[in-house]
């Protein structure tokens, strides 16, 4: 889902990850941060008629973060009524980075924010983010990539800055020019309504077929000063690593140079946004953006390596990887939660296809929406990859039980255990695979009729 990697940007991913690693192994992974309420989409917030899926989990109390204001709007890329238009306004001097999908086609919005944040000067003065749902102004030529830039002058125009220091990202249908003046037309609306309060609402905003809005909120700390980090996203189907047709926004109020922001994106993305998995595809707007804003008071930070970064690493962490569960237990037509890990590979690299090998399975996903202890789907899906397998050595666990062992069916296998476990909505799958030290976790969700019935009827 990275942007190519360029030789500078891997030293800085490198030199960043070295420094981080004594404490990022010991990092805690909290599936979320409870909010106080639940605060469920209405009917119309994404595609009406679907049901709000069964692992939804509230969407957090988020306060106000320090320089960004949020309005939301409905410009109409919808039939129906629901806000689909969402402006971020950010404080002037606002940092920003982004990671974005490798589809090979990618979409206007896409090739507009990897331009400008590109070069020496790119991330730096960043003002304002537009968002729409309901077009993904991707597969549109000239065409869409005028609509984009005529989206960003206007915008620009309002906040007072240049075009280039304006993101965009779309999604929704392929192959629909974006009508722009949809959005242009709102403008004064949007001004009127900015409010640092209205991060649910945008969480609703950005909906296509998700039934819940999605977002995530942590602190840290930065010699003494607390920092805000919160985030929302949206994606429920088109979901795979390299990432997925998903966006997702991330704000913090510390003060961090855009080179920093880069590399702790680039870091966390491999083991969150790029390890989840609903139905193996790959979209052509995968976007995500991460925006410091300066006004938490706390030291600026603009070295790489810096240990300093320590908490705030560790919270972003946990923010992104509290979003990419979500997109997993809004897949469409999704009953069970799924982490698949695999142990014992002969590289990281080996272990990542291996579990994502097992987490794409159409076999072993309908077998888990079956609530059918069928493990032996697990040793095909393994088996398949040309990985390197020690097959005398394969051990399964589905949770605590052992299926196999050695190569063979475990002695202890219980069939009836078994059996009830699968009827949790939350499923573990273990398998070492006896071939080295490595390991990768993906997570994903079963393939059920829903996910037919959904992307069957999408453009209806």
């Amino acid at each position: 889902m990275t942007k190519p990697p360029s030789t500078t940007g891997q030293k800085i991913e490198h030199a960043l990850e070295k420094a981080l690693d004594p404490f990022a192994t010991a990092l805690k992974r909290a599936t979320r941060t409870p909010g106080s309420e639940p605060v469920p989409p209405p009917a119309a917030a994404g595609k009406p008629g679907l049901a709000i899926s069964p692992l939804a989990v509230p969407f957090p109390t988020i306060p106000p973060i320090g320089g960004v204001e949020i309005a939301t709007a409905r410009a109409g890329f919808y039939k129906h009524e629901r806000d689909d238009l969402v402006v971020f306004h950010f404080a002037r001097g606002t940092s920003c980075a982004g990671v974005f999908t490798r589809h090979k086609i990618g979409s206007a919005p896409v090739d507009w924010c990897k331009k400008h944040l590109g070069g020496s000067e790119g991330g730096k003065d960043v003002r304002a983010l537009v968002v729409n749902a309901g077009c993904a102004n991707a597969f549109t030529g000239k065409a869409g990539a005028d609509a984009a830039r005529r989206t960003a002058s206007e915008v620009a125009k309002r906040f007072g800055c240049r075009q280039r220091d304006v993101m965009l990202a779309s999604t929704g249908v392929i192959g629909v020019v974006l009508d722009e003046k949809k959005i242009v037309a709102k403008l004064p609306e949007i001004e009127q309504g900015l409010d640092a309060d209205a991060w649910a609402r945008a969480g609703r905003g950005i909906m296509t077929t998700d039934t819940f809005p999605k977002g995530a909120y942590a602190e840290a700390e930065i010699e003494g000063y607390k920092v805000r980090i919160a985030g929302i996203a949206k994606g429920s189907g088109m979901i795979a690593p390299d990432m997925a047709t998903m966006l997702a926004f991330i704000v913090t109020d510390a003060d961090i140079h855009p080179n920093v922001l880069q590399a702790l994106l680039g870091l966390h993305v491999r083991t969150t946004f790029n390890s989840v998995t609903v139905d193996g595809d790959t979209s052509t707007n995968d976007t995500a953006l991460l925006f410091a804003t300066g006004t938490s008071g706390a030291p600026r930070i603009g070295r790489v390596g810096d240990r300093r970064l320590k908490s705030f690493s560790a919270a972003l962490d946990k923010v992104m990887l509290d979003l990419a569960h979500q997109l997993v237990r809004d897949g469409e037509g999704a009953t069970k939660f799924v982490k698949v890990t695999v142990d014992g590979a002969a590289s990281p690299a080996s272990a990542r296809k291996l579990a994502k090998s097992i987490a794409d399975s159409p076999l072993v996903k309908t077998a888990i929406a079956g609530q059918d202890a069928n493990w032996g789907r697990v040793v095909m899906a393994v088996g398949k990859t040309e990985e390197p397998v020690d097959r005398d050595r394969l051990a399964i666990r589905f949770g605590p039980h052992q299926a196999a062992i050695d190569g063979a069916p475990a002695p202890t296998y219980d069939e009836a255990r078994m059996t009830a476990y699968m009827k949790n909505p939350e499923i573990d799958i273990t398998v070492d695979v006896g071939s080295g030290r490595a390991s990768a976790t993906v997570w994903t969700c079963d393939l059920t009729k829903g996910y037919i019935e959904i992307n069957g009827d999408y453009r209806s």
